[in-house]
């Protein structure tokens, strides 16, 4: 059966190769009769016999001889172009674009790591070379830390680059009315803002305001001090230096002041009666003066006020506050909480450490100063939109901050933070001012200037309903109770019920610190 079948194979093998050799032929010529008669159309078009005339015409110019490129030849030499740049585009375009996306992919690596490495420098700066060894330093520094702010923070973060772990002592309230009179903050007040900062590892309580040999001798044994540490400037009481002792035994480091600020210069602003205050220079419209009348400013040439000791932000300085600041982890809880955060005090700090409980990372939006302005009126805020960021920067319960915040909460601004939480406290500053505003509404220094912000109160008095409205229709709104009644305007009140022992203060203090800073820089401070 095979060898019968062997013949009708091969017959049909022959009838199929025939076959197909018959319509391959004719399809070949069908197909060329078409790529003719297409290269017929091309070369016979307008464009290339212009473009052979042009030729012909700069080929004459140059004294070339006949014969020269016809239709045709420039027809090739086109599909010759396109074909070569084609058959590149296939043969190797597509590798480059390969290698390409090979090198962005590396470039963003690259770019992860340096970023890492930027983290790990600025960590070392801020925590030392010994955090980098993984040998324990013990810090101690010492104060009263009255009105905290981020130039405490800044000591403590240059104390502590000494070291790896610092120990604070805050002064009791009695040994601080018995050296220099009662300070504006207690002692729980002074010492939760202590503890809320980021650099302070541990608190001692009722340290005195003068440490004797004794007292310093047993701190260094207890808390197994590496190195006592203070300010530049010196420490003398009664005539004798306060850290001898730590001299002697080797254990005394110096830190430079942060400059520009101090508390004499915040209790400066608050006795201050302008809206200037955090600028340069004030304007013609609102002098700088004191509330008692006084004015210890001077006129420059131009007919403004300049305002001295004013802290110039730098971005190596904020990068340093924002040491440890990372990006959200994936599916992290974010909270929100909003504020101008102005004098920085416990009261926030307890607040904060509230909405933190909502979740595992803080945003705190801290609002502009013509925003603070606008809501409570008169010198707010004391202190300026970069002071006040660098100041919840150094709290250790906020992971991230948002500058010069928004005074709504929207639904773009909730989806690109992916918010869960947006948390209000009960106590702030704002309703405070508004009821400031309406006991001192007939007060004959501020006049109509007082009436006009008094016509706006009941606005301020719905910021909550309006600027959280979007977050409560979503259900991420929380408000919580303030474990603190304290305010801006209660520390205000408490420097102007001795406003007179705090301008004599101020003025003592001050000029200490313009003999400081002559000193330093063998400048006079004009």
């Amino acid at each position: 059966l095979k060898d019968s079948l062997r013949p009708i194979k091969v017959h049909a093998m022959r009838t199929f190769r025939g076959l197909w050799t018959s319509v391959s032929t004719w399809m070949l010529k069908l197909f060329n009769d078409d790529v003719r008669a297409i290269i017929q159309w091309i070369l016979s078009s307008r464009i290339i016999t212009k473009i052979v005339e042009e030729l012909e015409s700069v080929l004459k110019y140059f004294g070339v001889k006949p014969p020269y490129p016809d239709e045709e030849h420039v027809g090739l030499c086109i599909i010759a172009t396109a074909c070569t740049l084609f058959s590149y585009y296939i043969f190797f375009g597509n590798r480059h674009q390969k290698r390409r996306r090979k090198l962005m992919a590396e470039l963003r690596e690259a770019r992860k790591r340096v970023q890492l490495l930027e983290e790990k420098l600025v960590e070392a700066e801020v925590l030392g070379d010994d955090a980098v060894n993984g040998r324990q330093v013990r810090i101690w520094m010492d104060g009263a830390f009255d009105m905290m702010h981020y130039g405490h923070m800044n000591a403590f973060r240059q104390g502590r680059a000494l070291g790896t772990y610092l120990v604070v002592g805050v002064n009791s309230d009695e040994s601080i009315t018995e050296c220099k009179g009662p300070p504006v903050m207690n002692d729980e007040e002074r010492i939760l803002a202590v503890e809320g900062c980021k650099f302070v590892d541990e608190i001692v309580k009722n340290v005195p305001y003068v440490m004797n040999s004794e007292y310093i001798a047993s701190i260094i044994k207890k808390y197994k001090i590496d190195y006592i540490v203070h300010g530049d400037d010196s420490c003398v009481v009664d005539g004798k230096d306060v850290y001898e002792t730590a001299k002697a035994l080797g254990k005394y480091r110096t830190i430079p002041r942060t400059e520009g600020v101090s508390t004499t210069d915040i209790v400066g602003r608050m006795l201050l009666h302008s809206r200037e205050h955090h600028t340069r220079y004030g304007s013609k419209k609102s002098l700088p003066r004191l509330v008692s009348g006084k004015n210890n400013y001077k006129k420059q040439d131009d007919g403004q006020f300049h305002v001295r000791s004013q802290f110039l932000t730098t971005s190596r300085m904020l990068r340093l506050f924002s040491a440890g600041v990372k990006a959200p982890p994936a599916g992290a809880k974010v909270i929100y909480v909003d504020g101008a955060w102005d004098m920085f005090h416990s009261g926030h700090v307890s607040i904060i450490k509230k909405a933190r409980s909502f979740g595992d990372y803080l945003i705190a939006g801290v609002h502009g100063d013509d925003l603070v302005n606008k809501n409570r009126g008169l010198n707010m805020p004391i202190m300026n939109l970069n002071e006040r960021v660098l100041s919840v920067l150094g709290c250790k319960y906020v992971d991230d901050v948002l500058i010069d915040a928004p005074p709504k909460v929207t639904r773009e601004m909730v989806a690109s933070l992916n918010l869960c939480a947006v948390v209000e406290g009960t106590i702030n500053d704002n309703s405070c001012w508004d009821s400031h505003l309406e006991d001192n509404s007939t007060s004959e220094d501020e006049g109509d200037g007082v009436r006009e912000k008094m016509n706006g109160k009941s606005n301020r008095r719905n910021r909550s309903n309006s600027c959280y409205a979007v977050p409560r229709s979503m259900g991420l709104y929380h408000k919580v109770e303030s474990s603190s009644n304290l305010t801006v305007q209660e520390i205000m009140m408490r420097i102007q019920k001795h406003q007179e022992a705090f301008e004599k203060k101020f003025a003592k203090k001050k000029k200490a610190e313009e003999d400081y800073y002559q000193e330093r820089y063998n400048l006079s401070v004009k």
